[in-house]
């Protein structure tokens, strides 16, 4: 058992050290469609600051996305935004405490989100699902038997309210990517996720210009690593 929840807390590890050296890259793309008025363009424009930003960057992002909550407050996307920029930043964050702290700012962002008229509930969910991953990352000995199930349960949710949106399948991916052998994870097992991914986001059309757009770089850059992981097993077994 406790070799189980040692291997389970070298994965959640390298969770958090793969959303630290995201590259670039993997940000969501610029939305192409043109911006209506100042506000959405305004909104556009810290939604591509944040694809890019830094963690250092990010708490001027969320500022500005606070801004743009009190201008709408009816409008759920910039919660949106900000629950995923301190999600961004607790899997950044040095310290549990912190990471914690910046998860819970998550929570409470999403949360506000989610009493909104209008929402996106497929993707409120697989945002969701994300933050409990951040949870379990920061303690995934104590917090792994209950979370789990809440990320499974938000991603299946998710999947059945939009089976072709490809962030449900990439944040299932990395829940299996990143989960020891023994518990039925691996790179293997996560592939297919990460090839259903990768196809939907070729034909994704977000439904506005502020529309969640992100994840596709991901995606692509996690296949590419485990083809090289798969082919290097390979190699070493000949």
């Amino acid at each position: 058992m406790k070799t189980a929840l040692l291997t389970l807390a070298l994965a959640a590890a390298s969770l958090a050290a793969a959303a630290q050296s995201q590259p670039a890259a993997a940000a969501a793309p610029a939305a192409s469609a043109a911006p209506a008025d100042a506000y959405t363009a305004m909104l556009a424009a810290t939604i591509a600051e944040q694809n890019a930003a830094g963690p250092a960057a990010l708490p001027a992002n969320v500022a500005k996305l606070e801004r743009a909550a009190s201008a709408r407050p009816a409008d759920w996307l910039p919660r949106y935004y900000q629950a995923r920029a301190y999600l961004k930043m607790g899997f950044s964050a040095q310290g549990d405490d912190l990471k914690d702290q910046n998860f819970d700012y998550a929570q409470a962002a999403l949360d506000q989100a989610k009493k909104l008229a209008g929402l996106n509930q497929a993707e409120v969910l697989v945002l969701q699902a994300y933050i409990y991953q951040g949870r379990i990352m920061v303690s995934p000995m104590t917090r792994g038997m209950v979370y789990a199930g809440r990320v499974s349960e938000a991603l299946e949710m998710a999947r059945k309210l939009d089976p072709t949106n490809p962030r449900v399948y990439l944040v299932l991916a990395n829940d299996l990517y990143y989960r020891p052998a023994m518990f039925g994870g691996g790179p293997d097992k996560a592939k297919p996720l990460y090839e259903k991914a990768a196809a939907l986001f070729a034909t994704f059309k977000p439904a506005g210009p502020l529309s969640p757009n992100w994840g596709e770089g991901n995606a692509t850059a996690r296949l590419t690593e485990i083809n090289a992981e798969l082919a290097s097993s390979a190699a070493a077994t000949k």
